[in-house]
C-alpha cells in the first residue's frame, strides 16, 4: 500500500471441497463458478485488489489445474509497479509431504514472506461470497498492537458446528477463547443466540504468525491448521484480537447487502446463495460498480432470445440462447435452452444444453451437461435420488459433463 504499511496477501485456496460434491470432482472448491461467471476465489481476491493489497500469493494443492489457469490468466496485476496475483502450488519444500494443515501450507510458504518482507499479512480464505474492505480490519490490528486480529461474523448458534467460534472479552474485542466447529457454545452476551463465528479471514504481524507457524511446527499432536492450532495459541498468549464483520463498509454497499457473507461449503448453500442474487432487491449485489468484482468470461456474443424463449428473474449471461422458458435461474456463459424446455429455479454452468421439452427444477447442473429432449431432473423425486446427487435440502446436483437419461 503506497504511502503505508506493507502487506501481503496469502489466499489459502488448497481445500478440497468434499461438502460441494460432485461440483468439487475435476476442480478445486475455489474454482467453481458462482453468479453466472465468476469464480469462488474472485471474491476473496476483488476484496484484496480493491483495498490496493496488490501483492498476492494463491496457496493451492488439489485438483488445481482450472484455478491455476483462472488465476494466472484473469489476475494479471502491473508488473511495473512489483505487483503480482500468483498461484503457488504445493511443493514440498521441507520434505517428501503435502500440505497438512493450512498452517502447514504458509509454514512450508514462508520463502514468500522473507522475499517479500511484509509488515503484515493478510491470510484469506477463498471460498466464501462477501463484499469487505481489509484496509479498516488492518487499521484496527495496528491500533490494537495483537499478534492476530481475526474477522468475526455473528451467526445463529444452533449453527457454530460449521464454524470456528470467537469468544470475545469484556471489551468486545480482545479474543479470550476460539472452539473450533464447536457443537454446543455459549451465546455472546448482548445475544445468547448468537456467537461470533470466524470468516477465515486474519491479519497477522509479520514476526507473530512466522513464530507462531514454527512452533506449531514443532508440536507433534498438533492438526497445523490456523483455526484449530494458530488462533487457540494465539488466543491462550493474549496475542488475538476480534474484528466485527458488521462494522466493515464498503463503497456503494446497500443496507440490504451491508454485512452479507456466506459460506457457500455445502450444495445447500451454494444454491441459497444463487438465490439470493436473483430477488428484486438481492440480498448481493453483483452490480456495484464502486466495490467491483473481477472476472473475465472470454468474448462471447450477448444473449439472444428466439422462438418465443422468455426469462424472469434470472442472471442470463453472455453467449446464451434461449428458446424455452427460464424462471428464477442462473445461467452461465454458453447455455442453451431449446424450445418447449422449461428451467426453474436452477443454476446452470458453462454449456450447458437443454433438449426441446425437456423440464429442469431445483437442479445445479455442471458444465457441459446435456439434457436430451423430453428428459426431466427434479420432477420425479426417487428417480432422481437412483441417478443423481440429491442434497439434504433436495437441490439435485450433476457433475462436470455427466450423462443425462
Amino acid at each position: 500500500m503506497r504511502g503505508g504499511p506493507s502487506v501481503l496477501g496469502i489466499v489459502l485456496a488448497g481445500g478440497e471441497g468434499k461438502r460441494l460434491m460432485p461440483l468439487t470432482a475435476d476442480r478445486a472448491k475455489p474454482a467453481v463458478t458462482f453468479g453466472g461467471t465468476y469464480r469462488l476465489v474472485d471474491f476473496v481476491l476483488s476484496n484484496l485488489v480493491n483495498a490496493d493489497i496488490l501483492r498476492i500469493c494463491v496457496l493451492t494443492q488439489y485438483k488445481s489445474h482450472s484455478l491455476d489457469r483462472h488465476v494466472t490468466t484473469t489476475w494479471r496485476m502491473s508488473s511495473l509497479l512489483g505487483n503480482y496475483v500468483t498461484p503457488v502450488p504445493a511443493q514440498q519444500r521441507l520434505g517428501p509431504r503435502w500440505y497438512l494443515g493450512s498452517a502447514d501450507a504458509i509454514l512450508q510458504s514462508l520463502n514468500l514472506v522473507h522475499d517479500e518482507r511484509p509488515d503484515y499479512i493478510a491470510v484469506f480464505g477463498a471460498d466464501h461470497v462477501y463484499r469487505m474492505d481489509p484496509r479498516q480490519m488492518l487499521a484496527q490490528h495496528i491500533e490494537g498492537g495483537a499478534g492476530v486480529t481475526v474477522a468475526g461474523i455473528r451467526v445463529p448458534r444452533a449453527e457454530s458446528s460449521s464454524f470456528g467460534v470467537i469468544s470475545p472479552g469484556s471489551d468486545g474485542q480482545t479474543v479470550r477463547g476460539f472452539l473450533e466447529k464447536p457443537a454446543d457454545p455459549p451465546g455472546l452476551p448482548d445475544d445468547p443466540e448468537c456467537v461470533f463465528a470466524s470468516m477465515g479471514n486474519y491479519i497477522f504481524t509479520t514476526k507473530a504468525l512466522i513464530e507462531a507457524l514454527q512452533r506449531d511446527a514443532e508440536d507433534g499432536h498438533s492438526v497445523h491448521d490456523m483455526g484449530g492450532s494458530i488462533l487457540p495459541m494465539l488466543t491462550g498468549r493474549g496475542e488475538a484480537q476480534l474484528y466485527d464483520f458488521s462494522d466493515n463498509h464498503v463503497p456503494g454497499e446497500t443496507t440490504r447487502d451491508q454485512g452479507y457473507w456466506r459460506d457457500v461449503g455445502t450444495l445447500d448453500a451454494y444454491y441459497d446463495a444463487h438465490m439470493d442474487l436473483i430477488a428484486e432487491r438481492p440480498a448481493f449485489n453483483l452490480y456495484n460498480r464502486s466495490w467491483p468484482i473481477y472476472t473475465t468470461s472470454g468474448q462471447l456474443s450477448p444473449a439472444r432470445f428466439n422462438a418465443g424463449g422468455i426469462a424472469g428473474e434470472s442472471i442470463i449471461s453472455a453467449g446464451c440462447l434461449i428458446r424455452g422458458q427460464v424462471t428464477r435461474s442462473v445461467l452461465s456463459p454458453g447455455v442453451v435452452v431449446d424450445p418447449g424446455a422449461v428451467v426453474q429455479g436452477s443454476v446452470l454452468h458453462d454449456n450447458v444444453h437443454i433438449g426441446r421439452g425437456a423440464v429442469v427444477r431445483g437442479a445445479v447442473l455442471d458444465k457441459n451437461v446435456e439434457v436430451p429432449p423430453g428428459a426431466t431432473i427434479g420432477v420425479n423425486p426417487d428417480r432422481d435420488a437412483e441417478l443423481y446427487t440429491v442434497s439434504t435440502g433436495g437441490v439435485i446436483a450433476l457433475g462436470k459433463g455427466q450423462r443425462v437419461p
